[in-house]
């Protein structure tokens, strides 16, 4: 099965334009925001065969790519309040 790449505006359309808006404005959340996009790729490639990676090392990836998420997640809130 093949698995999609879920960009962060899908997960949350309605923060697009603060996703957008941050990622030119804030240092840090666009530092977050790459990793976490990185983090995405890496794990999907790893669920679709493109890559090897060792269940160990595929279940600490999809732990980072989760933490990257929650991170941008209460960034993303605190700007819109």
């Amino acid at each position: 099965m093949q698995v999609d790449h879920h960009p962060l505006a899908a997960d949350f359309p309605e923060y697009k334009e603060t996703i957008h808006h941050l990622k030119m404005n804030n240092a840090h959340f666009a530092k977050l925001f790459t990793e976490y996009e990185d983090a995405d790729k890496a794990v999907i490639r790893a669920e679709n065969g493109v890559e090897h990676l060792a269940d160990v090392a595929l279940e600490d990836l999809k732990k980072v790519r989760i933490s990257l998420k929650d991170q941008l997640f209460q960034l993303l809130k605190s700007a819109a309040n």
